[in-house]
């Protein structure tokens, strides 16, 4: 898939507009979103690192991604969240008659998200589905999965399973899953539901919304917002000053696949 990038850290993170994404194309296309605690989680996480650097589409989800694109490449791009992804797609669904898939969270969570979309966007086909929660799947967990989703056939797949591991199995069964999109969600389906409240539009345009989160969950929150927020401007300025020391590309992956 073909689409507007700038290549930062290492990755080509999408730099146009949500209404450049051919949504009716018939090109499979997996689609993460990455902030700056997700970077520096890859950093240590190889297999992460490859499932996001091979997106198709990498959105820069949080300002602290757009910041590093300004600093050191000097080019503007806009933040766009899971949520600016999924009310895009629900949009379009929505226009098409098309089919979505949620695969994630519990089951209240998606009984939850089933009733707003009948409210909201009825002409989608929605089909839902609840893996088990637990740290790492079967490979019969997966396949049944896989199943699910392959009887379906949708136009988008919502993956829902928390990072990294939604990223990593998005990765490793995109060319098993029937589906044209693939879309690493993850807390945009508490969003959705309601069980987890975003932040509103004042802190949102502020772009603040990451406070408002720390502020809403500060037990849960406060390592990736706290602790890893100076870790990755301590990286920014690592880049900035030894730019020769590149970071791994999709390239280096490729050479060495």
């Amino acid at each position: 898939m073909k689409t507007n990038t700038c290549n930062c850290l290492g990755y080509d993170i999408f730099s146009d507009n949500l209404r450049s994404l051919p949504i009716n194309s018939n090109e499979k296309a997996l689609i993460n979103t990455i902030n700056q605690y997700s970077y520096c989680i890859a950093e240590e996480d190889r297999e992460f690192k490859e499932a996001l650097t091979h997106s198709d589409v990498l959105l820069p989800d949080g300002v602290g991604i757009v910041a590093a694109a300004k600093f050191l490449k000097g080019t503007a791009i806009k933040k766009i969240t899971g949520a600016d992804l999924h009310e895009h797609l629900l949009k379009n669904l929505n226009d098409t008659g098309g089919t979505a898939f949620y695969l994630g969270s519990c089951e209240k969570t998606l009984s939850q998200i089933k009733q707003r979309l009948a409210k909201e966007y009825p002409a989608i086909k929605a089909h839902f589905f609840s893996p088990p929660y637990k740290k790492e799947f079967s490979e019969e967990e997966s396949n049944a999965m896989i199943q699910q989703v392959n009887e379906i056939k949708p136009d988008v797949l919502f993956v829902g399973m928390t990072a990294p591991k939604q990223e990593k199995w998005s990765y490793h069964y995109k060319e098993m899953l029937n589906a044209k999109y693939i879309c690493s969600i993850g807390a945009v389906f508490d969003f959705y539901a309601g069980t987890v409240k975003r932040p509103g539009k004042l802190w949102i345009n502020m772009g603040l919304e990451w406070l408002g989160r720390l502020i809403q969950e500060p037990k849960r929150l406060y390592k990736r917002y706290l602790i890893y927020g100076p870790v990755f401007l301590y990286k920014l300025v690592q880049q900035k000053v030894h730019p020769s020391s590149s970071p791994i590309t999709k390239q280096t992956w490729d050479m060495a696949a």
